[in-house]
């Protein structure tokens, strides 16, 4: 999975009922991470939500939705183990969807593959994944790992589009006063098809 096919779906996705939070409350959970000197980064990081065994499946996971690509580092890179370990400390309720679904990612990998998902190889990893990524065509038998990793999928693309690393992959420069607008550039008019006159 690349960052388009995640932003895709994202879009593509219902909300999830599992854990899911606004726009405002990721910026205000992005601000209080801050204030709180929460470092991010994944050798200093100290869980206070996930056990070990926990936040290694979770850094595997995210890494596979998000991994690094010759345009920016992977979704551990962004500190997004860190960010779920925060709001999962911020929002309790939230707490027992996500160790809940992380147990069913290791119960279903057993099932599978005769061990827990991070003792599992990258392909059977992505094999697992692949079954519970796409709801539409997913086997109705896999219904609660579906909604969790949809869940999930939308929190990991919470907290790395939200992280700088995330927010330099989008290559955004906020709003940059332009001197003198000279109208749309041709090649975006022809991307979106039509003309600098509409």
């Amino acid at each position: 999975m690349n960052r388009r096919e995640t932003l895709k779906m994202m879009a593509a996705a219902p909300v999830a009922a599992g854990f899911s939070w606004t726009q405002h409350e990721l910026e205000v959970t992005r601000e209080n991470m801050k204030k709180a000197g929460i470092d991010t980064k994944a050798d200093n990081f100290e869980p206070e939500f996930f056990t070990e065994h926990e936040l290694t499946t979770v850094n595997v996971l995210v890494d596979l939705i998000i991994p690094a690509d010759d345009r920016s580092g992977s979704a551990t890179d962004a500190g997004v183990p860190a960010f779920m370990d925060f709001m999962m400390m911020d929002r309790p309720t939230m707490q027992l969807p996500m160790r809940g679904g992380l147990a069913w990612v290791d119960a279903q990998s057993r099932k599978m593959f005769n061990k827990p998902f991070i003792e599992g190889t990258e392909a059977q990893q992505k094999e697992l994944l692949d079954l519970i990524a796409y709801p539409d065509i997913a086997p109705p038998e896999l219904s609660q790992g579906v909604k969790f990793f949809n869940s999930f999928r939308d929190l990991t693309a919470s907290g790395f589009w939200s992280s700088k690393v995330g927010v330099d992959d989008l290559q955004y420069i906020g709003n940059t006063a332009v001197m003198e607008w000279t109208g749309c550039p041709p090649e975006i008019c022809a991307e979106l098809g039509v003309s600098p006159d509409d």
